[in-house]
């Protein structure tokens, strides 16, 4: 990487991200640097919806409007990413079903700008025929819909933006000191978290966007800076249980994927981000509370909880699920005296767009740099066309499911991923068996996407993320993977004794049931069979 840049960007979530494609787009020299990998902290942990944010219509309407408007934006930016998602909220008597309707309209003059329709209201009957394992005793429910997305493609898109548009791009880099001249920032120590290798690099100006870790960040460069933060915990389902996302009592079940996901905790969370974990106590919480509305949701089996850390603006009140999620930029040469460092926190992943937007505007603003924003019109990379499943599975002699996956994933993108089989067929052998993820995909996201370890390949491919959690897939990845960077056969064990240490942080709070079969499962195949062990 170059020594000088205009911007330095700090975190790889969507936010960061979004403001290193906008600062690329608009002609400024600009690094990103990333700590662990692309979308690994807040993006995420969260449950992949662009929806409106009807949770803060009667509170926070400015947010949810927003929301809605930025969801309509990022849809058309890389609508390969986005699927639809029926939502039912089941009501227990005829009053609250007209109090459901009534709130519903008001978020019914939302609905154009995310491309939504308006909501219906449902009898009980319809609503069992919609969905089946509802609860007996409903007196209707209320229906709307709202967008799914793929967090970890939307991040990782805008970073591609950025290259794309000139930016310089490094995961698994850490920022290990703020260099500081004075009353201004000029730049930063970086060191590869592999190689341990450090280097100085100067910046006109640092752009604090690393999501909770903010306040640390901050400190790097001798501020003190708050936030609200806040613990989500959710639980990942094995298969789709409901053919449509249900909410009721402020738990919520969302067919997502090709998986379920159960959330959403919201409770204040003030030690370190590194440390968040998901609690048996948190599992249970959701599990009951779904129970109320899902009674055969037990069922179903949890193969993973996980937690994330919403960093939220500083501000009062006592009720988690009542703050606001407004975002902030804060200019530290105003607040500290201290220029040329500036820090966003707050928003929604929803709104990580005009967040990145009103960041460069400041930093546009400091360095004279008059180009306008365009982030809203110039769809992200693959999202110029979504091709036909079936003309994409053809061109490749491809089951049309996987290529299906494929497109989603990639959009126009996708020929190049598979452009490489022509010559090589078998790399289109299927590596995963829960997610048809092929040889070519994988070497693709290696070489084009900066994946250095089995959890980027997770992130960029969803490998690993179906019902086995790895069991049947991280050796041959490993395998690929090392050969790739090229590594050696340690590399590739070294690979599969962390992706498991880092899946097992979300599979021991719900080691219950099924659950609890699988993984003395899983420990056979690779104790058992594999040779590995704790101490390996």
């Amino acid at each position: 990487m170059p020594d000088d840049y205009d911007v330095l960007v700090i975190g790889g979530g969507v936010t960061g991200a979004g403001v290193a494609r906008d600062c690329a787009m608009r002609g400024l020299r600009t690094l990103l640097l990333e700590r662990n990998d692309f979308a690994a902290g807040t993006t995420g942990t969260c449950m992949g919806m662009l929806h409106g944010g009807i949770r803060y219509l009667g509170s926070d309407p400015q947010v949810t409007r927003l929301s809605c408007i930025e969801s309509g934006y990022i849809q058309k930016l890389a609508p390969h990413l986005i699927f639809r998602i029926p939502w039912l909220m089941p009501a227990s008597s005829d009053r609250t079903l007209r109090l459901y309707a009534a709130f519903l309209a008001q978020y019914d003059l939302l609905a154009s700008y995310k491309n939504s329709k308006p909501h219906v209201v449902l009898s009980a009957q319809e609503a069992r025929e919609l969905e089946p394992a509802l609860r007996p005793g409903i007196a209707g429910a209320v229906t709307w819909d709202e967008p799914g997305v793929n967090p970890f493609r939307l991040a990782l898109l805008n970073v591609l933006s950025a290259r794309d548009h000139g930016a310089t791009v490094c995961n698994h880099t850490e920022v290990t000191r703020i260099l500081r001249e004075g009353e201004r920032v000029i730049g930063v120590v970086a060191r590869d978290v592999f190689t341990g290798e450090e280097r100085e690099v100067r910046a006109r100006y640092v752009v604090n966007a690393a999501g909770p870790w903010t306040p640390r960040i901050a400190r790097l460069a001798g501020i003190e800076f708050r936030l609200r933060p806040t613990k989500g915990t959710q639980l990942i389902l094995d298969r789709r249980i409901t053919g449509v996302a249900v909410t009721h009592g402020g738990v919520e079940i969302v067919p997502h994927e090709t998986t379920s996901i159960i959330g959403l905790t919201d409770t204040f969370f003030f030690d370190d981000p590194d440390t968040v974990r998901a609690t048996p106590d948190e599992v249970e919480q959701l599990l009951a509370g779904m129970a109320q509305t899902i009674p055969s949701i037990r069922q179903a089996r949890v193969i993973r909880a996980m937690s994330g850390v919403r960093p939220l603006i500083d501000q009062p009140g006592d009720d988690e699920r009542n703050l606001t999620r407004e975002h902030r930029v804060y200019d530290h040469a105003e607040l500290d005296g201290v220029e040329g460092f500036v820090t966003v926190a707050g928003g929604k992943m929803v709104t990580y767009r005009r967040m990145a937007e009103d960041v460069t505007d400041l930093v546009c603003r400091k360095l004279g740099v008059e180009q306008p924003c365009r982030t809203r019109h110039e769809p992200l990379p693959g999202g110029e066309r979504t091709p036909p499943a079936e003309e994409v599975a053809a061109e490749f002699e491809l089951p049309l499911y996987t290529a299906q996956r494929l497109v989603t994933r990639h959009g126009a993108l996708v020929y190049e991923v598979l452009a490489q089989v022509k010559e090589s067929p078998a790399l289109k052998s299927h590596l995963c068996v829960c997610e048809p993820v092929t040889e070519a995909e994988i070497r693709w996201a290696v070489r084009h996407e900066w994946a250095r370890t089995l959890d980027d390949l997770r992130r960029r491919t969803r490998l690993g993320f179906g019902p086995c959690q790895g069991t049947g897939c991280t050796a041959r990845a490993a395998a690929i993977l090392s050969e790739e960077l090229g590594k050696g056969p340690d590399y590739a064990h070294r690979q599969v004794r962390e992706f498991l240490q880092e899946r097992w942080k979300g599979r021991y709070p719900v080691l219950t049931g099924q659950q609890l079969r699988q993984e003395e499962l899983t420990r056979a195949v690779y104790v058992g069979v594999g040779g590995y062990s704790r101490r390996s």
